[in-house]
């Protein structure tokens, strides 16, 4: 049952058990895939890592033109964003959030791709945890706040993703691997988006304007939790190495942090990269 008309007969969004099997299949992959290609000679998916990332990327690309001019035409306050006061404008952001929502299923591939390939380190606790709870927590966004004050951390997540899988659909190409610079950037990237969506949270809480409180609670929290997880895997992966920020950002923390390299590389490369945190 859904807690929001205007999202109401909405495909996957009348009831919520389509996510939690999506969910709960995921997780079953996720513990029985290694298990599964153990004995089985890795696949190496280098055409289709190409086509999916660069489709992801076009998507990507989609939601953060769409959403831009949705805030824009809405006169969206950064501040605070109620969800009934832009009409129109609203109506279209809903629209471009559900596939901001089933985008989440689609990235379910990133983490097949790792188990396909036997680039199981790469499956690390963030990573799971990342793309599990992203999924069951849109469902819920899209059922009760689906426009209003959560459009910031999808439109940034859409631009950030747009450099991402450009970056992983063209690493997949050996030709031009050695030509691409800007993996430093993209890390740098997603950390300024958990905390600018924290800002931009929390700033609705002390200038409210009836968007849910709860939500504004929750949606901190989380932030919060995916700093937490991303330090824990930093001190772990570079501190008691001893490499400073520095060095991880001038010598590719991208390949560290964000869980979801899926360009094809050669098995000596995989052996010296180092685990992903999401």
């Amino acid at each position: 049952m859904t807690g929001n008309p205007r999202v109401k007969g909405w495909f996957l969004l009348d009831n919520y058990l389509p996510t939690l099997a999506f969910t709960i299949t995921y997780l079953l992959i996720v513990w029985m895939g290694p298990k599964c290609m153990r004995n089985r000679k890795a696949f190496s998916c280098q055409r289709i890592l190409v086509v999916y990332n660069l489709a992801l990327s076009l998507l990507s690309l989609y939601m953060f033109h769409q959403l831009v001019t949705a805030v824009w035409q809405g006169g969206y306050n950064f501040f605070c964003q109620d969800t009934h006061s832009a009409g129109e404008a609203d109506d279209k952001i809903i629209h471009v959030l559900w596939w901001y929502y089933f985008s989440k299923v689609i990235e379910f591939m990133d983490t097949f791709f790792f188990i396909l390939r036997k680039n199981n380190h790469q499956i690390t606790f963030l990573h799971v945890y990342h793309h599990a709870t992203m999924l069951n927590i849109w469902w819920f966004v899209m059922n009760w706040v689906p426009c209003g004050h959560s459009y910031f951390g999808a439109t940034f997540n859409s631009f950030i993703h747009v450099l991402m899988y450009s970056y992983y659909g063209l690493s997949a190409i050996p030709a031009i691997r050695p030509y691409l610079w800007w993996k430093k950037y993209i890390t740098q990237g997603q950390l300024i988006q958990f905390v600018m969506t924290m800002i931009q949270t929390a700033c609705a809480v002390v200038w409210t304007c009836g968007f849910p409180m709860g939500w504004l609670y929750f949606q901190i929290s989380y932030m919060i939790t995916l700093i937490i997880l991303f330090m824990n895997f930093y001190v772990k992966t570079y501190k008691r190495r001893g490499i400073t920020w520095e060095k991880d950002f001038g010598h590719g923390a991208m390949s560290s942090h964000n869980g979801h390299m899926n360009g094809a590389a050669s098995s000596e490369e995989l052996k010296h990269r180092k685990p992903r945190a999401d």
